[in-house]
């Protein structure tokens, strides 16, 4: 069995804030292999985009970051200096954020943001570095490639500079892409053609890829895996058959309501939703957080949450039974 490329083990992060320590990620495990795709979903705020930073590496001082493990390669991520994790950022692990505008340096071109890292990292010339951005921007569709590099971010539209991120972090073709909302600023026609695009590099350069999105449409088309994350913790994972297929958390199976199905959801009927807000991770969190939004909530849920596991398919909740609902997902 091959070992994963990217292992974490309960990783937690906590912000100090005017009240007290915010915990905005809670004990969080998973694992990724070479050439998997693994896709985080859940609404805003849960967590998603600040995991994401603590793995690159890139958090604010502020932020305490804490692990059993979380290793790339079996390079230990919790120890590692900021030489190493400079010689790891753009080379072997990548990320493609979620806002260009504020990602992409006004004051430079975009040949020059495009060649820097490759000329960094790797022992090639100007002239090899400006034809793999070239080869690169014609590949993420953009027209006139070759003219684009002597232009600034400004004189771009929002959704090429979102294409210009995404041939910037595959310039040293990566063992790990994180991609943030990677499709946030194009329209629905080039959206697939994006993803697509990620999802076939992938498969060629064996590269791994952690997804982060609320799309779950998204998640459809590109997942193995799938984690669903809600108030900075793990609800449930597995892959993407399972838990799309047999949704096991309340959580996950409100998300599901909340999509339209083919050629079962009527048009003009209405979608589900779920009720109540996330609750405030500010001091001490005990039991479901989902507990106030939840249907099946109990007294118990204010308790120790059991991790219930089934192959690769796992979920926290009190309702071991969480499977005999998973009907809910497609009514």
């Amino acid at each position: 069995m091959d070992n994963p490329l990217l292992s974490v083990r309960n990783l937690t992060l906590d912000i100090p804030v005017g009240g007290g320590t915010l915990h905005a990620v809670r004990g969080i495990d998973f694992d990724l292999k070479r050439g998997e795709t693994l896709c985080i979903v859940g609404e805003s705020g849960s967590g998603k985009s600040l995991t994401s930073l603590a793995l690159m590496g890139l958090l604010g001082k502020t932020i305490k970051r804490s692990a059993d493990e979380m290793t790339f390669d079996g390079i230990d991520l919790t120890r590692a200096n900021a030489r190493t994790m400079r010689s790891l950022r753009g080379a072997r692990m990548a990320m493609i954020f979620q806002e260009p505008m504020t990602s992409l340096n006004p004051a430079y071109t975009i040949g020059d943001q495009l060649t820097e890292a490759l000329l960094l990292h790797k022992p090639v010339g100007k002239e090899a570095a400006r034809a793999r951005a070239i080869e690169l921007l014609e590949k993420v569709g953009i027209t006139a490639a070759a003219s684009r590099l002597s232009q600034y971010p400004h004189q771009l539209s929002g959704g090429l500079r979102q294409r210009v991120m995404i041939a910037m972090a595959l310039m040293c073709e990566p063992e790990l892409i994180i991609a943030d909302e990677p499709t946030t600023a194009l329209d629905v026609t080039i959206q697939a053609q994006i993803l697509r695009l990620l999802y076939d590099l992938g498969r060629e350069m064996n590269m791994a890829m952690i997804l982060i999105t609320h799309d779950l449409g998204v998640v459809a088309r590109v997942a193995d895996k799938v984690a669903v994350m809600y108030a900075g913790e793990l609800v449930e994972t597995g892959s993407a058959t399972e838990v799309f297929n047999t949704p096991s958390h309340p959580y996950t199976r409100g998300l599901l309501r909340c999509i339209p199905l083919p050629g079962k959801t009527e048009r003009g009927s209405t979608l589900g939703t779920i009720p109540g807000i996330v609750p405030s991770l500010i001091g001490d969190v005990t039991g479901c957080a989902f507990r106030t939004r939840c249907p099946h909530a109990t007294l118990e849920c204010r308790g120790d949450i059991p991790r219930h596991t089934s192959g690769g398919h796992a979920f926290r909740c009190i309702h071991a039974d969480g499977k005999l609902h998973a009907e809910e997902a497609t009514t």
